[in-house]
């Protein structure tokens, strides 16, 4: 009983979240946005590099962010300064998940690209 209502508070807390897409790829940012407002949760904006990423910064309060993006392999120092400017809680995404091994400050974690629904609920 009380894991039931423990999910059912986590759930209902998600769906107050506003998620932050920071991804160069466009196709892949409009497919992430659409399997993240269907799972309820609204998504505050899209970027493709640093100045967007910190331009939206105050709308999110959860950011998935590409590790390479157009303006370089910028992903996990923007994923940090994020979580520690901002208090974002950070999900970094890439095809290599290699590259991030030793982990990013405040990043809760890494996500293999591409992206399925499921593996997005571990967040």
């Amino acid at each position: 009983m009380a894991t039931d209502l423990m999910r059912s508070w986590q759930r209902e807390h998600l769906m107050e979240q506003r998620v932050l897409i920071v991804e160069d790829e466009h196709l892949i940012a409009l497919d992430l946005e659409m399997t993240i407002e269907n799972m309820g949760v609204h998504v505050a904006g899209l970027a493709s590099d640093r100045e967007g990423a910190f331009r939206l910064a105050p709308l999110a309060d959860i950011a998935f962010v590409d590790v390479n993006l157009s303006d370089g392999a910028t992903g996990p120092d923007i994923g940090r300064q994020l979580a520690e400017d901002h208090g974002i809680s950070v999900v970094l995404m890439t095809a290599n998940t290699e590259v991030v091994t030793d982990g990013v400050r405040g990043a809760l974690g890494v996500v293999c690209k591409p992206v399925i629904p499921r593996s997005l609920g571990a967040f």
